[in-house]
């Protein structure tokens, strides 16, 4: 995985960590591949339902770890999976904020189906990642978020797998 673009893919698993998953190559790799291009938010984005809730802020958290060590300042993560619409603005500014202070964040979000606030929060984010679980998600459903956001937005997708054991 040389290069994170819009059809490239990358696998990683989602397990119990016996160990710390920040330490692990492929995280440390996503994360150096995620850098390449500017961002100062990125929104983690579920490509569609079937993932555990907290699918979006285990990756963002993970992901904050990493970038925190390599960048030497905090990488903040926003957890939008179910932020009420009267917060919208003031979150979305908030990020802005962080990011013009030279913060990043990682924006954890739902799936659009679950939350219409998902839509607006991605393209209000300096940049995207769609986050398949492989199993549990859809090509179709993945194209159709993409297309409610806008492929533009997105940096490029990466495929998770569960854990073997988890499907034992």
């Amino acid at each position: 995985m040389s290069n994170l673009k819009r059809t490239n893919e990358s696998s990683l698993a989602i397990r119990e960590a016996k160990r710390e998953p920040w330490r692990d190559a492929d995280w440390q790799n996503l994360w150096l591949v995620l850098r390449q291009k500017p961002w100062t938010s990125l929104a983690i984005v579920p490509a569609a339902r079937g993932a555990p809730p907290d699918f979006t802020l285990t990756i963002a958290v993970t992901l904050a770890r990493i970038g925190t060590m390599h960048l030497g300042t905090n990488v903040h993560v926003a957890d939008a999976s179910h932020l009420p619409i009267v917060q919208l603005e003031q979150f979305t500014d908030e990020v802005r904020r962080l990011g013009q202070e030279g913060e990043p964040v990682l924006v954890a979000l739902s799936p659009i189906e679950e939350n219409p606030l998902a839509v607006s929060i991605a393209k209000a984010a300096g940049a995207a990642v769609l986050c398949v679980l492989m199993e549990h998600m859809s090509s179709a459903q993945a194209k159709k978020t993409v297309d409610r956001i806008g492929s533009r937005h997105f940096l490029g997708s990466i495929v998770f797998h569960p854990e073997v054991s988890q499907r034992e």
